[in-house]
């Protein structure tokens, strides 16, 4: 079965409206005195299955060989939206604490801006640790997006959250250095 060739890149972009769909519903879910659970199961959800996209997307463009330099530098950037959207929102709604939350933004938007300034000269693919990053962060999210306390209850939802926290912090950061570390190897072997 063949499948257009821009369905990858059609669902990559696809993240960036419900991106902001997603991060209006979560607000409206827990702040200006809506304070709805029902609205929060739906921001959740919904940015479960947008996060799940990212791999959905990825697997049909190497499947059918189809992966572009588009994709390398979008998918990227729509999977920072998305998650930035996710703790921006986690933070407003005072769920994670506002400085790791910067620190986990300086790092993805410094990344992002590097990427596009390089793209003229070549593509910056996400490496492994990245990969990794990314679905740490997706699965925090979700956990702490799905207001899951009803069903686990409330201690347990704040002890996993929180260890899924501090370790998407870690590997926040210790991608940022990987990937510093790489454009220096980078840099230095193509200047022999």
């Amino acid at each position: 079965m063949a499948i257009p060739r821009q369905l990858p890149n059609a669902i990559t972009i696809a993240r960036i409206p419900l991106a902001v769909v997603f991060f209006v519903l979560l607000l409206l879910g827990g702040t200006y005195g809506f304070d709805d659970i029902t609205l929060r199961w739906v921001a959740g959800a919904l940015f479960v299955l947008a996060i799940s996209t990212d791999w959905v997307d990825g697997y049909l463009a190497r499947k059918y060989d189809i992966v572009s330099d588009f994709g390398k530098l979008w998918d990227p950037i729509a999977d920072k939206l998305l998650t930035g959207a996710g703790f921006v929102g986690l933070a407003i709604l005072a769920e994670w604490p506002w400085w790791v939350v910067i620190v986990i933004l300086v790092r993805e938007w410094g990344i992002t801006i590097h990427r596009f300034i390089v793209a003229s000269s070549h593509i910056v693919a996400a490496a492994w640790m990245g990969k990794v990053k990314t679905a740490l962060q997706g699965v925090a999210l979700g956990w702490c997006l799905l207001p899951l306390h009803d069903l686990v209850g409330f201690d347990v939802w704040t002890l996993v959250g929180a260890v899924l926290m501090w370790a998407t912090l870690a590997i926040t950061i210790l991608s940022g250095i990987d990937y510093v570390l790489a454009q220096i190897r980078g840099g230095k072997a193509s200047a022999r």
